[in-house]
């Protein structure tokens, strides 16, 4: 049995999230389905993550194990050629019988994207926005996301997380072009809903809606209900997950 990671991106713009879903449509079905067809098994995908209806994904990182001997090359054409125009295959990778999508990841990196015009080309990719903001006190408030590892404020309420610790390492804003910026963020994990509350939290402040210390306050008081509205999901990308080196095999069984 030899275990594969399958890197690829998504729009999410016509799914119910990357989860497979009772009632929806999903990219992991999706993406389940082409495998079992292909390699005509009962082929099951973890993902690295779970993205809510509407998110995207520049990149996704799953696994899964086949008895038979795959070339990874043309298992990922294949894909292409059977998968819906909006679900890449980037590449297939043999990995380490460990290697786990989810729990091997040592970082993860999500974008939000803002504008202040009206796009029809964009709308599905970025957050409008008809009223001016600070994006320097914006900045300020989110260097102390630096300085927290309780997230519980940005957390959505009844999750099932076993733990709201995380550990950040970059979060800020940047000015994309005269009308559009970005929110990087990059941690060892997320919590559901995290990024998409951080930010509306943060236009909160940058609308002078809230100061530094009310932001300092809602992380300390570990309650997402004194937290901002999450922002619309369109605007949010996962753009990149980070694997240590000793996971990725070349031998196949």
């Amino acid at each position: 049995m030899q275990r594969y990671f399958i890197y690829l991106a998504y729009d999410g713009t016509n799914y119910h999230g990357w989860q497979v879903q009772p009632n929806g449509s999903s990219v992991q079905q999706c993406i389940t389905d082409a495998l079992q067809l292909i390699l005509r098994s009962d082929i099951q995908i973890t993902g690295a993550g779970r993205t809510d209806t509407g998110v995207h994904a520049r990149m996704m990182v799953a696994h899964f194990e086949s008895e038979i001997n795959i070339d990874c090359k043309l298992l990922a054409d294949k894909l292409n050629a059977l998968l819906p125009s909006d679900i890449s295959i980037y590449k297939i990778l043999p990995v380490s019988d460990e290697a786990h999508a989810r729990f091997s990841a040592i970082s993860r990196t999500y974008k939000y994207y803002l504008t202040t015009v009206k796009d029809p080309f964009h709308f599905h990719y970025e957050c409008r926005i008809p009223y001016p903001v600070d994006f320097q006190l914006m900045n300020r408030a989110a260097s102390f996301l630096l300085q927290t590892s309780d997230f519980t404020s940005f957390c959505k309420l009844h999750s099932n997380s076993k733990t709201n610790i995380c550990h950040v390492t970059l979060a800020e804003w940047t000015q994309c072009d005269e009308n559009r910026w970005v929110f990087t963020i990059k941690a060892d994990r997320f919590l559901r809903n995290m990024v998409r509350a951080i930010v509306g939290t943060l236009l909160d402040i940058g609308r002078g809606k809230l100061n530094e210390s009310d932001f300092k306050d809602i992380i300390s008081r570990k309650d997402r209900c004194k937290a901002g509205s999450s922002a619309p999901a369109e605007g949010l990308f996962l753009y990149d997950i980070e694997y240590p080196e000793d996971i990725f095999s070349t031998n196949q069984h």
